[in-house]
C-alpha cells in the first residue's frame, strides 16, 4: 500500500466564504506515484467544512441561503452565551457539512462529475488562515 499527501494553506474571509480546492488537491495527487485509490481531504478547525458542490455563483448562492435558513447567524446560542463568543452558527453549519470528503483516484486523476468540484467552506464570522490536509491511500 501507498501513502502520499500534502497540505494546501489559505487565507479566508469567514462568514460562509466558499473556496474552490479542486485543482489543490489534484496537483497533491498528481505529486504522488499512486494511480488508484482513495483521497481524503480533511479541513482543520471546528468551524469549517469540506464537501462538493457545482461551485457557482447560483450554487454558491443558494448554499448560503439554505444554511441561512437552517442556522441562523442570529440566535441565542448556549456557546456564544457560556463562552463570550459569537460564532456558534458556525460550529453548528460546520458540523452538519462536516470536516472531509473522500474521492475516489483513478488513473491518477480525482473521480469527479463534470459540474463536481471539491470545496472548503469557512463558518467562521472572521478571516482565518485554514489548513486542509490531503492524504492518498492506494
Amino acid at each position: 500500500m501507498a501513502v502520499h499527501g500534502g497540505e494546501l494553506r489559505l487565507q479566508t474571509r469567514g462568514d460562509g466564504e466558499i473556496v474552490d480546492l479542486t485543482e489543490g488537491v489534484a496537483r497533491v495527487a498528481a505529486a504522488g506515484d499512486i494511480d488508484r485509490g482513495i483521497v481524503c481531504v480533511s479541513a482543520v478547525g471546528s468551524t469549517v467544512a469540506v464537501t462538493t458542490m457545482e461551485y457557482e455563483a447560483g450554487g454558491i448562492q443558494d448554499l448560503t441561503e439554505v444554511l441561512e435558513r437552517l442556522v441562523p447567524r442570529e440566535g441565542a446560542y448556549a456557546h456564544n452565551r457560556l463562552n463570550h463568543d459569537t460564532n456558534a452558527h458556525a460550529h453548528i453549519r460546520a458540523a452538519l457539512i462536516g470536516p472531509s470528503i473522500t474521492v475516489p483516484l483513478v488513473s491518477g486523476r480525482l473521480v469527479l462529475g463534470t459540474w463536481q468540484q471539491i470545496v472548503l467552506v469557512d463558518f467562521d464570522d472572521r478571516p482565518r488562515q485554514r489548513t486542509v490536509t490531503v492524504q492518498i491511500v492506494g
